[in-house]
């Protein structure tokens, strides 16, 4: 039987690359989507080759409709995983217009590639709980050591509204709402995850993205640590396996 093929957006950045070396190991064929413009996808792209030297690549944007339809036809994969975009709110403030393009047009033109040349492909989105908003409704309590949400032990739900904050999160808001859509309207195959905080090896983070990994570069180099606010705040943190254990099993029961 034929391997079955996974096209990855995004595919050289952090979750990308180990995304591509999770499947390729698992016996997919596996091609990597990538424009190589982030800093570190270079380095990821040749891990990849030396580590799963299978994984095709294929240098595109994905704000380049035509060159993404035509290599969705081309591959004709049974799976995407749509890891591309702009990731930082900080970036997105100071270019909207960029942010935009990147998120909203460029999982736009995926999700259309998809629906015109692979349609019995099984879409997955990575979106952001960042689509969740400022989260005001909710009661904030202080313990003696961090602040938790008062009323919610277990965390907050997938039922909480929509409310999405900073261009960031209007543009990748818009394309969690059209990776849902596209399922209702036209029957594709879609799940979108809200992922935050993901942490493991091959992030190469920065101070205002990817925090768990800059706190280690910084504490290794010497550079300092800024803490905002009183040091009571959390955040859950999940590591990228666990993530990809998440999406085996959207992969093995789409709903």
């Amino acid at each position: 039987m034929p391997a079955k093929t996974m096209l990855i957006t995004g595919g050289a950045g952090f979750i990308g690359a180990n995304a591509a070396c999770h499947y390729a190991g698992r016996g997919w064929r596996v091609v990597v989507l990538d424009n190589l413009s982030r800093k570190g996808t270079a380095l990821n792209l040749a891990w990849l080759r030396e580590t799963a030297p299978r994984v095709e690549f294929e240098k595109a944007d994905v704000r380049d409709a035509g060159l993404v339809a035509d290599i969705v036809r081309q591959v004709a994969p049974e799976v995407v995983l749509h890891m591309a975009g702009q990731v930082a709110v900080t970036t997105s403030v100071a270019d909207p217009r960029a942010d935009f393009e990147v998120n909203a047009l460029g999982t736009f033109n995926v999700l259309e590639a998809v629906r015109c040349r692979a349609p019995e492909a099984l879409f997955v989105n990575a979106s952001t709980n960042k689509v969740y908003g400022r989260m005001d409704n909710l009661e904030i309590a202080e313990r003696n050591s961090h602040y938790a949400y008062a009323r919610l032990p277990s965390g907050v739900p997938e039922t909480q509204g929509l409310d999405f904050h900073s261009p960031y999160g209007c543009s990748k808001g818009a394309a969690d709402q059209y990776t849902i859509d596209y399922a209702r309207i036209f029957g594709l195959r879609t799940t979108s995850f809200r992922q935050s905080c993901i942490y493991g090896p091959r992030q190469l983070g920065v101070e205002d993205q990817g925090w768990v990994a800059w706190f280690a570069i910084a504490t290794v180099t010497g550079r300092p640590v800024t803490i905002y606010g009183d040091g009571k705040q959390v955040r859950d943190v999940l590591h990228v396996d666990d993530l990809l254990r998440a999406y085996d099993m959207a992969i093995d029961a789409p709903q």
